[in-house]
């Protein structure tokens, strides 16, 4: 006979059979390994097994052997084996089994079944206990660090589920007041954001009166629009000091910086024309679509050799050294499998990494980007103008003059507002030296992935602006028509680098969105 289960990592962990509550092994280390394994759902090495939670002189392999013993008394059934495991890997099957935060997780991504108010009101009590609580320390700093992005992830399910509540159009207008407070106090840059747009006004013209209403003159609401800005700035500068920058050190020495911030599950970034970890908070260019990303998932980013916090004094700025650069990040992070997103020539590395390493790259997602730099494609005179601006820039790029910098401020975002090209300008200057800004040119005109393109085997999205002045619509087709099966979007702006504030930046984001979710990525 089938034995069902509940599972509940909220809290401290539990598994019921019928309505009873089953004894749990009295091992910290045990039980952490059953939440680990429940949580990812994915198979795992023994030896990484080992390594999380047994890395003792004696015999961790046995510990482990041990261990899944005991948790498969728990978990198996009579008809059903729930601990599958091999001489290779160990996963968790959930045949039968209710999981507490997994069921939340899904039902908020149903969108053809959104939960009522009162499932959504149970979902926060459930969210406010602490996910696999006591289970600190059970296993080494990797586990940890796992167990803090579980915890994280739990608490962006929180936030959206206050948010749902606070928007519900059955939510009283009594309870809309209390949980549009919880959801401030936990998010609140969303919230401020929300109530600024045109549905968070007409939601506050209902709750509060059309007499309220029609006193909310144009001063209030200008008031109100500089508060959510100051909102905004004061969250993008929380996110600057919540974001984890750690170092890794390439096989020719390089020190690389990276970062990462938010939680669930892992997209990586790769670096592209200029990266500063600290400065891309406060840009109009990144600072935005950075925070949109890491809502949902741990976004992950890294300067270039050559700027930012990674070092600027190194011998190889070439193209394998920058793909290098990507797989030192991914490795000394233990990323397994993870969507890839590829800026500019950020585009050629991602592919070139995604051939090199297809087990462990589940997406590629390209913006603005080409397979073969100018040395290859450009004709004699557009190279001369090349040369001639490489010039200007190792003259020119350090002085307080920002003309020499202009040029790719202007080629970069055309229809951007001159506070953001002055920012940029800026920007640029405090990213790199001179003679390293020459370097990254000649470097990206070096590029050349065009026999790698067929070799690509994971979903692909392109994206591409339709009058991109530095990289031509027709590089960014290349590309989609040369990789099996890629997705193209034609993006209506001028701009290389998509600004926040133009109506194709929202199109990208919805269109990724909706990518990473048709694949399950």
């Amino acid at each position: 006979m089938s034995q069902d289960l509940e599972i509940s990592l909220l809290g401290e962990l539990r598994v019921l059979s019928s309505g009873e509550e089953i004894a749990l092994p009295a091992s910290r280390k045990a039980r952490a390994l059953l939440g680990f394994l429940i949580a990812t759902g994915r198979p795992h090495r023994r030896e990484r097994l080992c390594e999380l939670f047994w890395d003792i002189p004696e015999d961790p392999k046995a510990a482990l052997r041990w261990a899944l013993s005991k948790l498969r008394k728990i978990v198996d059934g009579p008809e059903e084996v729930r601990i599958v495991a091999d001489r290779e890997r160990v996963q968790f099957v959930p045949s039968g089994v209710r999981i507490d935060i997994t069921d939340i997780h899904a039902r908020l991504r149903d969108r053809d079944n959104p939960p009522p108010v009162e499932d959504l009101e149970q979902m926060v009590r459930l969210l406010e206990q602490v996910p696999l609580d006591g289970l600190d320390g059970a296993g080494d700093d990797t586990f940890d660090a796992w167990l803090t992005a579980e915890r994280e992830d739990a608490r962006g399910a929180q936030v959206e589920v206050l948010k749902r509540l606070a928007t519900h159009p059955h939510t009283g207008s009594i309870a809309a007041r209390k949980w549009m407070r919880l959801w401030a106090e936990a998010d609140p840059e969303g919230a401020e954001v929300w109530r600024v747009s045109p549905s968070g006004m007409s939601a506050a013209r209902s709750t509060e009166g059309e007499a309220d209403a029609r006193g909310a003159d144009s001063g209030t609401r200008e008031t109100r629009t500089q508060d959510a800005q100051k909102q905004v700035k004061e969250a993008r500068a929380r996110a600057l000091r919540s974001q984890r920058i750690g170092f890794c050190e390439v096989a020719d020495g390089t020190k690389i910086a990276f970062a990462s911030i938010g939680s669930g599950p892992p997209v990586l970034k790769a670096a592209n024309w200029l990266n500063h970890l600290e400065f891309d908070w406060s840009s109009p260019i990144w600072g935005r679509s950075f925070a949109e990303i890491a809502r949902q998932r741990t976004f992950i980013r890294y300067d270039e050799r050559g700027c930012g916090l990674s070092d600027w004094d190194v011998k190889d700025l070439s193209f394998d050294a920058f793909v290098e650069d990507l797989e030192a990040v991914a490795d000394t992070l233990g990323l397994d499998r993870f969507p890839l997103i590829g800026i500019s020539q950020g585009c050629a590395v991602s592919i070139e990494y995604a051939v090199r390493h297809p087990q462990r790259v589940s997406g590629l997602i390209l913006i603005s980007g080409y397979a073969a730099g100018w040395r290859h494609l450009a004709s004699a005179e557009e190279q001369a103008r090349r040369e001639a601006v490489l010039t200007l820039t190792e003259l020119g790029w350090g002085t307080d003059n920002p003309a020499y910098r202009h040029i790719f401020s202007q080629t970069f975002m055309p229809e951007a507002s001159a506070e953001t090209l002055a920012w940029f300008d800026e920007f640029q200057r405090r990213t790199t030296s001179p003679q390293n800004a020459a370097r990254f040119q000649e470097a990206f005109g070096q590029i050349d992935v065009r026999h790698r393109l067929a070799e690509v085997r994971v979903p692909t999205i392109v994206l591409h602006s339709r009058y991109d002045q530095r990289i031509p619509l027709e590089l960014g087709r290349a590309v989609a028509s040369g990789i099996p099966g890629a997705q193209f979007v034609p993006l209506e702006s001028h701009n290389h680098i998509l600004v926040d504030q133009e109506p194709a930046w929202p199109v990208c984001l919805d269109a990724i969105g909706a990518f990473l979710e048709e694949h399950g990525l």
